[in-house]
């Protein structure tokens, strides 16, 4: 499973914006936030609820989100990165600080080649996280999280929550190997994630399920199973569904061949009337409707 979104709230707070002296700390938070208002990560909330209205007169231009790294745009002739320090090795700039050394997710800033500064974001746990994670053990399913935040980030909320394994730092086809990793030990994979770059490791994944509420539309539309209140205990619910459904109709499967063959043999020694054909045929598809819809009376919670 993803974790921002997912497993936590996706609900950002700025903690802290450390910008060098030598740059305008207001008028550079006021281009983030222009910059970020392109963006749908979650992360862009919290800069606007910070930073407050977004000054539109700011002329952005070539803007290009990358996935798995952030943004990038050209002001001024200018180019300006938001994003992981991935980021801004991936573009040959260099940093004075050691990212890993902050507990928080950092949003790095990069502009005419320099690194600016940088902003540090929390993310809350949800309240059914670690509940959620202990009724899948008990279910017998084992638990691992993908996730392109921090390590530092990952590994503190899967501890938080009881999660076996945890891996940070991952672009979008770092989490389809680990996937496609899983799969070779013959395991059945399910994902959960709600990002759009999520979208690819739910269609290789046995079952992809969709945090319905905060998604992105194109990982809804990949999904097998969609959770429209984004609550992770449903992951639970779910199986169990699942597993219920499968007794139900494979209780239906079994009486139908069982009382066709009981009449049929019947019928070849010449004791079956039509009345018990009628009844191995009609009688016993009404018999397992009567039986299927009695999961709607069921209790899942």
């Amino acid at each position: 499973m993803d974790k921002t979104g997912t497993l936590t709230e996706g609900v950002f707070k700025v903690q802290e914006v450390i910008i060098k002296d030598n740059f305008d700390k207001n008028q550079l938070l006021q281009i983030v936030n222009a910059l970020e208002s392109k963006s749908t990560h979650p992360v862009a909330t919290a800069i606007h609820e910070y930073v407050g209205p977004i000054d539109y007169s700011i002329d952005i231009q070539n803007i290009e989100e990358i996935a798995g790294y952030g943004l990038s745009a050209t002001i001024e002739g200018e180019e300006i990165l938001i994003g992981n320090f991935k980021l801004l090795e991936k573009k040959g700039i260099t940093y004075d600080i050691d990212p890993s050394q902050i507990v928080y997710t950092v949003l790095a800033i990069a502009y005419a080649g320099q690194f600016v500064g940088y902003i540090t974001i929390a993310d809350s746990i949800k309240s059914d996280a670690s509940m959620a994670i202990q009724q899948l053990h008990k279910l017998g399913v084992k638990t691992t999280m993908l996730s392109g935040d921090k390590n530092t980030v990952v590994q503190y909320v899967a501890q938080q929550i009881g999660i076996s394994k945890a891996f940070g730092d991952l672009l979008p086809e770092d989490k389809v190997n680990q996937v496609k990793a899983i799969k070779t030990q013959h395991e059945r994979v399910a994902f959960v994630g709600d990002g759009v770059n999520d979208a690819p490791v739910i269609a290789l994944s046995d079952a992809g399920i969709a945090m319905g509420g905060l998604g992105s539309d194109a990982t809804i539309e990949t999904a097998d199973i969609v959770i429209q209140d984004d609550k992770p205990s449903k992951i639970a619910t779910a199986i169990i569904i699942g597993k219920e459904t499968k007794r139900i109709v494979w209780q239906n499967i079994t009486m139908a061949f069982v009382v066709k063959a009981f009449v049929l043999i019947l019928g070849a020694g010449g004791l079956a009337t039509m009345w018990e054909a009628v009844f191995a045929d009609v009688g016993v598809a009404l018999l397992a409707i009567l039986n299927a819809i009695r999961i709607q009376r069921m209790k899942f919670q």
